[in-house]
């Protein structure tokens, strides 16, 4: 069923109009749609779970028969022709027929192109969920490489396990490369120069707008990172007993430098040990009026053989069957993790079960991300640690001094961060022939200001997952960040009627998650993603609230 407005148009017709017969069309499509997304997503989730290979295999499978639902080129002819016709003015069907549009345009691939892109997809990701690298002789998790090399003091083995990390890089990067290729290939076949460019325009986004958000990101954060990352190079530095010149790659916490080592002054995990922060994330979430109990009840949490070792939230049906995936440790990073994915889950569990299946998902991927980064951050904050994890007034008085660093600066990095993202996989896909390693680390020391080590890894950009699961994705994370502060400074000033420049942690609130639910959450994909924005804080997407909240 999609709404009423279908049956209103064909009641006491007997000639059926436009209108009318494209209702026809958006409801026998999602018939064919509705049922194969399920099997995918239960099968996605089972392969990332297990990491059993014939799940992998039914992924693909349930995945080839959506695409073939969207390939069909006479449909695609005929949405496009309705497009130009103005015919459809009907802003429910108007919507209907926009999202269609986009993804039968950018599903115009031929069958066997398709089958070969799907094939190296599941093999790829199979590799990544299943491979466990080698340090010091022993197989390592990523779980145990962040240990390592957060709290490892040994210079060699950090450097070990920071190289580690990306040995699956090499295990994926010719198969990587043949499918960036066949990405190519079909973006070709459809009109457009690179995969690269169709999958931002059938995303509802424009290349030249994006552009523009990040050269003026870049622009203003550079000052402020330099002398943030100059501050940090001292102290690690120092720690670690060398010259700041011989700083390299595995002195800085993450594999990618893309999280902010917690080395000012107070290390924000110790008031993590011995909490349960799976419990902290439903206590949390309870008192802003959003249960996620059920959520977390259907979820996997921990780390295991064969498990996907990273993170992700998966509605399985836009039904309510929504669920995590997690590798939880009582952390900072993890309890940033937990609030980041139930933040997603969220989004997806409070949709507006009344509306038509098809709009049951977010408006656009970055506006999840932008949910999800919100709740996200908490894990930083001052006045939430404090209430949440009953600091003394001591202690209180200890991360309050520091938090707010640490947040600022984590906002700045990630930023940097999301432009060597951005910048290295545009070129990849204009030219995938390039030297490759080169390129990633002229993009490392461009942003990041990272020196490049002597010996580099081969092929270590490749051990970055979302370069398969999530290709031409990553500028969303950024574009995420803005949407989380755009309301962040909405809700505190709008809402609670509070000042947004203070450190507001929510905690209790029953407001927040009634304006979410109605504004952002319920809403769906109903509207183009700047209409909702513009419906939820009253303007369209705007980088200056990130930069007033981030950027001193």
């Amino acid at each position: 069923m999609i709404t009423s407005i279908s049956l209103t148009l064909v009641a006491g017709c007997t000639e059926k109009s436009e209108p009318q017969k494209f209702a026809e069309f958006v409801k026998k499509h999602t018939s064919k749609v509705r049922p194969l997304s399920k099997k995918s997503r239960l099968a996605y989730w089972a392969a990332n779970t297990t990491g059993e290979e014939k799940y992998f295999e039914q992924m693909k499978d349930y995945r080839l028969k959506i695409s073939e639902v969207y390939s069909n080129e006479e449909k695609l002819e005929y949405l496009k022709g309705l497009k130009e016709s103005a015919v459809i003015t009907d802003s429910e069907l108007a919507r209907h027929l926009e999202l269609l549009y986009l993804g039968y345009l950018g599903s115009k691939i031929p069958d066997d192109l398709r089958e070969q892109m799907a094939e190296l997809d599941v093999k790829i990701r199979h590799a990544f969920n299943t491979y466990r690298a080698m340090l010091d002789g022993e197989k390592v998790t990523m779980s145990d490489i962040y240990i390592i090399m957060t709290d490892e003091e040994d210079l060699g083995k950090r450097e070990r396990a920071w190289r580690a990390s990306k040995q699956v890089g090499a295990v994926v990067a010719e198969d990587l490369l043949s499918l960036i290729r066949l990405r190519n290939e079909a973006a070709k076949k459809v009109g457009f120069d690179n995969f690269h460019t169709m999958n931002i325009v059938t995303g509802e986004q424009d290349v030249a707008e994006l552009d523009a958000i990040f050269a003026e990101l870049e622009e203003k954060t550079r000052e402020p990172f330099a002398k943030m990352k100059g501050e940090l190079d001292k102290i690690l530095a120092k720690g670690y007993g060398v010259e700041v010149s011989d700083l390299r790659p595995w002195h800085y916490h993450d594999p990618f430098f893309q999280r902010t080592p917690l080395v000012f002054e107070l290390d924000l995990d110790i008031y993590y040990e011995g909490r349960d922060v799976k419990d902290l994330s439903e206590e949390y979430y309870a008192g802003i009026g959003m249960e996620v109990g059920d959520i977390l009840s259907r979820s996997d949490l921990y780390d295991k053989e064969g498990k996907n070792p990273h993170a992700f939230s998966c509605d399985v049906d836009r039904e309510g069957d929504v669920r995590i995936l997690c590798n939880l440790q009582n952390t900072e990073r993890w309890m940033e993790t937990q609030l980041h994915e139930l933040g997603h889950a969220a989004y997806s569990k409070y949709h507006d079960m009344e509306m038509s299946w098809s709009f049951r998902r977010p408006a656009h991927s970055f506006t999840t991300e932008g949910i999800a980064m919100f709740f996200g951050r908490m894990s930083r904050n001052a006045a939430w640690m404090e209430e949440m994890l009953s600091l003394s007034k001591e202690d209180s008085k200890k991360v309050g001094k520091v938090s707010d660093k640490y947040t600022r600066f984590q906002q700045v990095l990630f930023a940097r961060w999301a432009m060597v993202m951005y910048n290295f996989e545009k070129q990849l896909y204009v030219n995938p022939e390039q030297d490759l390693d080169k390129l990633w680390w002229d993009m490392v020391e461009k942003y990041q200001f990272m020196n490049r080590p002597e010996q580099g890894c081969e092929s270590g950009w490749a051990s970055k997952l979302h370069f398969v699961g999530a290709p031409c994705y990553y500028h969303n994370y950024l574009l995420g960040e803005l949407f989380a502060s755009q309301v962040h400074y909405y809700v505190a000033e709008n809402v609670l009627g509070v000042n947004a420049d203070e450190s507001i942690s929510y905690i209790g609130d029953e407001r927040l998650g009634e304006y979410l639910k109605e504004k952002v959450l319920g809403p769906g994909c109903r509207y183009h993603w700047n209409e909702m924005i513009e419906r939820a804080t009253g303007e369209k997407l705007s980088p200056k609230y990130f930069v007033k909240q981030f950027i001193k």
